[in-house]
């Protein structure tokens, strides 16, 4: 059994839906999983033996939601390398904007600059294509959950 937290930054409540679908998934396959919805660094900090998943949208010119930038920035300046954590990335963005999950790719940047161990592929999803990201979400975390052993 893994433990897994889910670190969201949400602006519409859309990230936060995937990550409860996630939290859901996880806890079917009896996994202990905790959704962060404004999370602190010391939330993080909790995880950093464990599992992280960032499910996160992307604002204006590819940027964080304001909900998930504090955590972002205090990772950035006072964690440096985090080589325990594993991790995953799910995020959600707009193709009809150049900057499409902008804000998905840096944090997903940011943990690989400081030796972070991703486990698996990114998840990008467009809502161009599909309006309800938990129909792609829910099999990606299907998968993903046989990476965590």
């Amino acid at each position: 059994m893994a433990e897994v937290g889910i670190f969201v930054g949400t602006m519409y409540g859309n990230a936060l839906l995937v990550a409860e679908e996630a939290q859901a998934i996880l806890s079917q396959h009896g996994h202990q999983a905790t959704v962060f919805e404004d999370p602190t660094l010391a939330d993080w900090e909790g995880f950093s033996q464990k599992i992280a998943l960032v499910v996160t949208s992307t604002t204006g010119q590819g940027e964080l939601p304001s909900s998930i930038v504090p955590l972002y920035e205090d990772i950035h300046a006072r964690l440096g390398h985090q080589p325990t954590l594993r991790y995953g990335v799910i995020g959600l963005g707009d193709s009809s904007y150049s900057h499409f999950c902008g804000g998905a790719k840096k944090f997903d940047a940011l943990l690989q600059e400081q030796g972070a161990s991703r486990l698996g592929e990114p998840l990008f999803i467009d809502a161009v294509d599909h309006p309800e990201p938990e129909t792609v979400a829910i099999p990606w975390v299907e998968a993903w959950v046989a990476l965590l052993n």
